[in-house]
């Protein structure tokens, strides 16, 4: 029996990881997914948020995702992103300034493809300061 399965986290950009897991946490549409070893197969949204990959180590790697899809196959947990970041590569500023832009054309209730943009771009921002803020807490400890 195998204790890990492979996990790859792709984007439209590139790949964004690849390896050996204990366990792959990712934010579905009906709430958080646990995926370990010898998980049933199964294909699923997600929404946009974390994923949090644990390796053989016990080190954590810490993901914002701008939503996507996960597919449990049974050697292999992949997950195809529209947007994936690294916790460690978020430049917080960035973050920070297209959440307020976000917030900004919400507050002013601008045009419905402008706002449903701002909705999600608002999302993505939000997903990528908690991974910042997770990243952190785990520095400390």
């Amino acid at each position: 029996m195998s204790s890990t399965i492979r996990c790859d986290i792709v984007s439209a950009e590139a790949e964004i990881f690849q390896g050996e897991a204990t366990l792959v946490v990712a934010t579905g549409e009906l709430g958080e997914l646990g995926i370990a070893p010898r998980h049933a197969p199964l294909i699923t949204r997600l929404k946009p948020g974390k994923v949090v990959v644990t390796q053989p180590d016990g080190s954590v790697l810490d993901f914002a995702i701008g939503g996507g899809i996960l597919e449990v196959q049974p050697q292999v947990v992949t997950i195809l992103a529209d947007t994936a970041i690294r916790a460690d590569d978020i430049d917080e500023a960035k973050v920070r300034a297209a959440k307020e832009e976000a917030e900004r054309i919400l507050a002013g209730r601008g045009e419905a493809m402008e706002v449903a943009e701002a909705q999600a771009k608002l999302a993505e921002s939000l997903a990528q300061l908690q991974a910042l803020e997770r990243l952190r807490k785990n520095l400390k400890h």
